[in-house]
This record gives C-alpha cells, sequence and structure tokens, in this order.
C-alpha cells in the first residue's frame, strides 16, 4: 500500500469572501498496520448510541447516522414469521409493515436516499434499514420528513461528529476523536468545496 504526501496551507476564503483557515493535509506513505490504525480512529467518531423515535409511550423505531448513510432500527414481533415483513424503499419514501396489513411505517423521507445502494435486513428480531445517503456528508434531522425533528443541541452534535468523520476520512493517519469546535460547525457536505469524490 502506498500513500502519497500532500500538504496544504494557507488561507481559503468562503463564499462572502470572509478568510477560513484551509486545512492541514497530510496523507503519510504507510503499512497495512497504519490502515489498521486509521480504522480504528473511524470506529472512534462512529454514533455513540442511536436516536429513538416514539410515538405516544410506543418506540417507532431508533436510528443513527454516518457521513454515507443513515441505519433505523425496527424490534419485530416475535410471533410473527420473518418471511411475512416487508420493506418498500424508494428515493424520497420507506415503506414497513406485515404482508396483508396496513403498513407499519409508511413516510416520506426527511432527505433523498440513493435506492440502488440502499436494502434492509432482518437479524434477531430486528429490521435494520441502511439508507445510502444521496447527498454524502448532509446531516440529516430524522429519517422521517416531520417526525421526531433532533433538537438543536443533538443536530449540531451530529453535525460535528459527521464533520470530523470527513475530516478523518480525507486525513487518515490523524486522530480527530478528540477534536472539539469553537463557536458554529460548517457543514461537512459543503465545508472547503465539498466532499471529494474518489
Amino acid at each position: 500500500m502506498k500513500w502519497t504526501k500532500l500538504e496544504i496551507r494557507g488561507t481559503q476564503r468562503d463564499v462572502s469572501g470572509n478568510p477560513q483557515k484551509a486545512l492541514s493535509k497530510i496523507k503519510y506513505v504507510g503499512n497495512d498496520n497504519q490502515k489498521q490504525n486509521h480504522c480504528e480512529m473511524a470506529e472512534k467518531l462512529a454514533p455513540e448510541k442511536r436516536h429513538s423515535f416514539f410515538h405516544g409511550s410506543q418506540k417507532v423505531f431508533e436510528w443513527d447516522q454516518t457521513l454515507d448513510e443513515v441505519n433505523m432500527y425496527i424490534t419485530l414481533p416475535k410471533e410473527v414469521p420473518k418471511k411475512l415483513f416487508y420493506c418498500k424503499i424508494q428515493s424520497k419514501h420507506v415503506e414497513v409493515g406485515i404482508k396483508g396489513n396496513p403498513p407499519y411505517l409508511n413516510h416520506d423521507l426527511s432527505s433523498p436516499a440513493k435506492t440502488d445502494s440502499s436494502f434492509w435486513t432482518i437479524e434477531d428480531d430486528i429490521l435494520h434499514i441502511t439508507l445510502q445517503k444521496r447527498d454524502k456528508g448532509q446531516t440529516w434531522p430524522s429519517p422521517i420528513a416531520g417526525q421526531g425533528q433532533l433538537d438543536p443541541y443533538v443536530a449540531d452534535l451530529e453535525q460535528k461528529r459527521l464533520m470530523l468523520q470527513r475530516f478523518q476520512e480525507e486525513n487518515p493517519g490523524f486522530d480527530f476523536s478528540q477534536a472539539q469546535f469553537s463557536g458554529d460547525c460548517p457543514d461537512p457536505r459543503t465545508f472547503m468545496g465539498g466532499i471529494r469524490s474518489d
């Protein structure tokens, strides 16, 4: 495995013309051991816990997100055979239910998903839906439009965590797990020209 070394320093201007410090970007020539360390650092920035969406006193689903995807977890009733459950994922809509019954969940998504790389599985009485974000790095306030939105404080923490995930992805070899932002966190999707696509 060969990594190239690239270092960028200086000042970049945002769309308003205000100066911003440019990130220092360095990729090291490394070995597989360093790649393993990168993976371990990325795991440190993974969601610590899932968000829960309740309707009244009933938990409808739990969810979390990364730069690339939103994951929904629905606990299934044990008495219903697993082959009777279904899930339909569309670009802006998700439907979950038991065949022959009204859907349990039938809602628009808060942001568009890529249907060709989104999927669902059932394991240990949990229906796990993985929605691939169409706009990598976008912070979703909730998987479902208008339902269970994160409060502003938690949404800000989510955006900061996703921004650190982006830094980690773009700068392997550095550990951003303890990094902090002072003031407002930039949008991970658009900061400094947006997320690089490889």
